[in-house]
This record gives C-alpha cells, sequence and structure tokens, in this order.
C-alpha cells in the first residue's frame, strides 16, 4: 500500500538507482503517471517528459475498454473484445482520443515533440497498470523510436500483466503485485483524479529543478 502518488514515485526510485543518469529518460503517461514519473527523474537526474497515450473505451462504460491508442498512431488492440463493436463505433471512439490526445499535447506538454529516444533507456511510468492496454501502446511507440532499451515502472499490477510485459521489453519493476487484483486505488490510500494544472504545476517544478542544477554546474 502506497500512501499516495509521491511516495510510490519514491519507492520506485529506489528500485531503479541502477538507471541513474542524462542516458535516461523518464516518460510518463498523464495524467495520474507524471506525480510518480516526477519522483523517479528527480531521483535519477534523468530527462523527463510525458508520452499522450489514450484507453479505447467502451460506448456505454468508459471505465472499461477495449484498447489504446499512443501520440504517434500506435493502437493496441483486444482481440476478443474488439470483435463485439461495429467498426464504424470503433472508428468515432478512435477518433475522439485522437482529438483528446492532441489537446493534451498542447496543454501538458506546451505542443513540444517527444524527447529523442535513439539508443537511450526509456522509463515508461504510470501510477498503476490495470489491464495493460495503455501502458502495451506506449512500448509500441517507444520501440519506433529505436531506444536502446525499455523498461516499464509501476507501482502496482497483476501479476499476469507484469508477467506478459516482460516478455516483450527488457525490464518491468512493479513494487506491488496483489494476487486479487481489481483496480490501482486500491494500492493508495490517497487516491485521487489528477487534473491537467497538476500536471502542468509538476512539469514547470521539474523544468525549474533543471535549472537551478544547471545553475550550480
Amino acid at each position: 500500500m502506497f500512501k499516495d502518488r509521491k511516495d510510490a514515485g519514491e519507492k520506485l526510485a529506489k528500485a531503479l538507482m541502477a538507471y541513474k543518469g542524462k542516458d535516461t529518460l523518464v516518460l510518463a503517461i498523464p495524467r495520474g503517471g507524471v506525480a510518480v514519473g516526477y519522483q523517479i527523474a528527480r531521483h535519477l537526474q534523468s530527462d523527463f517528459s510525458i508520452i499522450v497515450v489514450r484507453k479505447l473505451p467502451f460506448p456505454h462504460n468508459p471505465e472499461a475498454g477495449f484498447g489504446a491508442i499512443a501520440e504517434d498512431g500506435s493502437t493496441y488492440f483486444n482481440d476478443c473484445v474488439l470483435k463485439a463493436l461495429p467498426s464504424n463505433t470503433v472508428e468515432q471512439i478512435i477518433n475522439a482520443q485522437k482529438l483528446e490526445i492532441k489537446r493534451r499535447i498542447e496543454v501538458l506538454r506546451e505542443g513540444k515533440s517527444l524527447p529523442v529516444m535513439k539508443n537511450r533507456t526509456v522509463i515508461l511510468v504510470d501510477d498503476g497498470i490495470a489491464m495493460g492496454s495503455t501502458i502495451r501502446a506506449a512500448v509500441m511507440l517507444c520501440k519506433n523510436n529505436n531506444p536502446e532499451k525499455i523498461v516499464v515502472a509501476a507501482p502496482v499490477a497483476g501479476p499476469s500483466t507484469a508477467f506478459d510485459l516482460s516478455k516483450i521489453i527488457d525490464h518491468v519493476i512493479i513494487l506491488e503485485k496483489p494476487l486479487f487484483f481489481h483496480a490501482v486505488a486500491e494500492a493508495y490510500d490517497n487516491w485521487y483524479d489528477v487534473q491537467d494544472d497538476e500536471v502542468v504545476q509538476i512539469m514547470q517544478e521539474y523544468k525549474r529543478l533543471n535549472e537551478h542544477t544547471l545553475e550550480r554546474l
């Protein structure tokens, strides 16, 4: 159990110290993953940015999804579930999420491109992994950018999800893998939905932290 996302990030950072340094790039999935990723990047003294990925929600049950899409168009589908939806419905949902991705890039990343990943260690961070669709789409995007190594780090995930991820990337670090895992929120004492303004504030704080570090060099 974690007190909050700050606590989770600090604990994850300790497990990731082997990757400390500027050759490492921490990419957090907004919104919840950003507070976790900030703590990791701060302790690792690494570059830090946001990777925008969106769940593809069911029309009448937006909490559940049939896949996810990343900002470069990389799309992961849960094929068994996808077959239950008409193709035009799927297309409408994808288009809606593309618009939200564009909005988040403008608001949360100031419209900037993703940092260079080629030949670097990329650590993908979220505040927890449920079904794994979102993180899989993020992995697909990263693989398209030829990093040297891809690491997935999250405070909590189900054992089967963690195992499946370990087969497609270089390293998976999950601190808690409850056998009967239902929801990410269950792993936190203080859980709330993160809003855009908090993400912007965190990213501005990291920018100030980096500027202060450079001034001391």
